[in-house]
């Protein structure tokens, strides 16, 4: 799968202001950078620095007065896809020491509170199967609302109010895989078929390979408007805190954000 990607943000800021920025499509073994290229107005400090788990990267802007910037680039899909549902979970003492860290609760990711709900829910299932059903559980029970959400909006708000946005389902997704003891981390991705045409959040669940010998990382998108084989990744994270396309260290104000993803021709 191949996909173009056109990406316009425009913001207003009154005085000079940090800027950490990720919006680039990550330069990993999963997917290919045909091409790509960013342009922002003129800004005092411009430079990239690495990303959470290796995987993207951010850049720091400092800038005043109207912020642009134009993105674009090629990418073409290279995941193996599997059936999650088919993988099993692995032990906990084999978990690699990268993946620790996404077993335990987060900002937005009350994973502790969710124990009993998943014993009784779906207590029967082990492994991919549980997260496959758990997937679909959400799928079911919640409905994709705009603007429903805002950034104080938690897992646990969410679960109760039955309603989000796409992060909002990761997050729920999230704290129900790790309730289980299945490392889960927040992945934003681009994606064809979002709507409206957005960023994008999934979940990303840790789990064995068939062969019994090491373990992956699988994409899951409980809202169904993507599928691992038409996501391309931007950068991961323990929730939405750690993987904000812009994060402002003072006020700015959204002029313009237009987001474009299209299969190539």
């Amino acid at each position: 799968m191949t996909l173009d990607l056109h990406i316009t943000l425009t913001y207003d800021m009154d005085v000079p202001t940090d800027i950490l920025l990720q919006v680039e499509a990550a330069a990993i073994p999963e997917q290919r950078i045909e091409w790509a290229h960013i342009e922002a107005s003129r800004c005092e400090h411009f430079v990239r620095v690495a990303a959470l788990d290796g995987i993207g990267d951010r850049i720091w802007l400092r800038t005043s007065g109207r912020l642009s910037i134009d993105y674009r680039a090629r990418m073409t899909v290279l995941r193996d896809l599997v059936d999650v549902a088919t993988l099993p979970q692995m032990p906990l003492h084999q978990l690699p020491g990268e993946t620790v860290q996404y077993l335990f609760d987060s900002h937005y990711c009350p994973a502790t509170k969710f124990h009993s709900f998943v014993d009784t829910e779906f207590g029967e299932l082990q492994g991919g199967a549980r997260i496959a059903a758990m997937r679909d559980w959400i799928t079911e029970h919640f409905v994709y609302e705009s603007g429903s959400s805002d950034g104080t909006t938690t897992a646990l708000d969410s679960f109760v109010m039955r309603h989000g946005v796409c992060r909002d389902y990761a997050h729920v997704m999230i704290v129900l895989a790790r309730a289980c003891s299945i490392p889960a981390r927040f992945a934003s991705v681009y994606a064809p078929d979002v709507t409206p045409p957005d960023f994008h959040a999934v979940a990303e669940v840790f789990l064995a390979d068939p062969s019994g010998v090491g373990g992956s990382w699988h994409l899951i998108d409980p809202t169904g408007m993507a599928t691992a084989a038409d996501m391309v990744k931007i950068g991961v994270g323990r929730d939405a805190l750690d993987v904000a396309f812009l994060t402002a260290f003072g006020t700015v104000v959204l002029v313009d954000q237009n987001v474009s993803v299209t299969r190539a021709d």
